[in-house]
């Protein structure tokens, strides 16, 4: 994502309102699923990477021990 520049006299003004008690609580309720969205696809990766560096580890204990 690139930098944007204000050309040479124009001046970018974003007037913004409050928010509503509904939309504050509707952005809410989004970002925490997002979260916990996000949290089990990094637990559910951190899993398959433990699951497969113990399973290696212990193939090759075995192999030693043989």
């Amino acid at each position: 994502m690139g930098l944007i520049r204000e050309p040479e006299g124009v001046d970018f003004v974003v007037n913004s309102r409050p928010l509503t008690k509904k939309e504050q609580e509707a952005l809410s309720k989004f970002i925490k699923a997002d979260k916990e969205k996000r949290l089990k696809r990094f637990l559910s990766k951190k899993q398959v990477t433990m699951r497969r560096t113990t399973s290696k580890s212990n193939t090759r204990t075995k192999a030693k021990v043989s």
